[in-house]
């Protein structure tokens, strides 16, 4: 355990950037697990998880949890699975 007030502080908060980093980097997860799933059963509403999705990918890379190529790579993964 740090003594400096500083470091105490500074591990504190990257405690709490952590958790919220983790909440964050599960949805874009469980979003994309959504679409996948519902493209490999050949669901309806494609059109609508695809968005989520891809909103779920562009908020994961502005906050920093993916970098942009890889958001990028996602989100055409998901556009030719969702045009296939």
């Amino acid at each position: 355990m740090p003594i400096i007030e500083s470091s105490i502080q500074r591990a504190r908060l990257n405690k709490v950037q952590r958790e919220r980093n983790i909440s964050q980097l599960s949805a874009y997860r469980t979003e994309v697990k959504k679409f996948r799933k519902a493209a490999e059963a050949g669901a309806d509403n494609l059109q609508e998880l695809f968005v989520n999705a891809s909103s779920a990918i562009d908020r994961a890379a502005s906050k920093g949890l993916i970098a942009k190529n890889k958001a990028s790579r996602d989100k055409s993964r998901l556009a030719t699975l969702l045009n296939k």
